[in-house]
């Protein structure tokens, strides 16, 4: 007697690539340095606050340099002598008044940029888009650098040309023409650029707003006060090579022995910027978000 056994039937499941049903495949994004720039770029200009402190470090340039220049003039015509800075102003220092008001404004936007990204939690988003990390900061320094440089340069001239009509016929009168005007024109609006690029690295490395902008302060305004408490010997070694001061010979048209030339301002203040955003990458790359 045989047994018969019933195999059942299996469907023929070839294990060829024809065969084979391809899973559909995503679109494929890279990171590349230009997106970040652009990314940043977008980001820059899509809160309120970038407009008006903007605004407000360009008003503050011009109205100032407008106001001190007035003040030198009317002075002239009252017949008192001029005291203090004003004996020996120019059309240039005139002008570049307001620069002491117009860093804290373009300073205090750029420790918001980096700072208020932490305070609101939208940097996770931005480091899992850029895990690299560091493109974030280098974009984010360079984008707002190069528009506070625009935006203080532009202010620079228009203080200037407002200024030098209000003074002209006075022993202070200067043009467009004159030796330095324009170097220190150029030098005023890059110092800002700088402090831009200085408070970007602030609030990339605190991650407070508010920590971000008490440094800032301290170190353009408090510490060149405190500094005057020192020893007269201390103050001459020191003095010079605080950010503010180094970045005053930038735009300074004349220029003594107390104080450095453009050339050397302009490196010392590299030195303070590298320096920030050497310490905003370290923590950048060390710390979580």
């Amino acid at each position: 007697m045989s047994t018969l056994t019933a195999t059942p039937d299996t469907p023929d499941t070839p294990d060829t690539p024809e065969s084979a049903q391809a899973a559909p495949a995503g679109p494929v994004y890279r990171v590349t340095g230009r997106g970040v720039l652009l990314s940043e770029w977008a980001k820059l200009w899509s809160v309120r606050s970038t407009w008006i402190t903007l605004g407000l470090g360009l008003l503050f340039l011009v109205a100032f340099g407008v106001i001190a220049a007035s003040h030198y003039k009317s002075g002239l015509g009252s017949g008192r002598p001029m005291e203090g800075d004003f004996a020996s102003a120019t059309a240039v220092s005139l002008s570049l008044f307001g620069t002491n008001f117009a860093q804290l404004a373009l300073g205090v936007l750029g420790v918001l940029i980096t700072a208020g990204e932490y305070a609101t939690g939208m940097i996770r988003s931005t480091l899992v888009a850029v895990p690299c990390r560091l493109p974030v900061l280098w974009s984010k320094a360079a984008v707002y650098g190069l528009v506070a440089l625009v935006v203080a340069t532009v202010g620079a001239f228009v203080a200037f040309l407002a200024g030098s009509r209000i003074v002209s016929g006075t022993s202070a009168a200067m043009g467009l023409g004159h030796a330095g005007v324009v170097r220190s024109l150029l030098g005023a609006g890059l110092y800002l650029g700088l402090v831009g690029v200085i408070g970007t690295a602030l609030g990339a490395l605190l991650r407070s707003v508010a920590g971000g902008i008490s440094v800032l302060v301290a170190a353009l305004m408090l510490v060149p006060g405190l500094i005057t408490l020192l020893p007269s010997s201390w103050q001459g070694d020191l003095d010079p090579y605080l950010p503010s001061h180094a970045g005053a010979s930038m735009f300074a048209v004349a220029h003594d022995s107390t104080t450095l030339s453009p050339g050397a301002g302009l490196l010392v203040l590299l030195g303070w910027t590298a320096l920030a955003l050497a310490g905003a990458a370290y923590r950048l790359l060390r710390s979580d978000a």
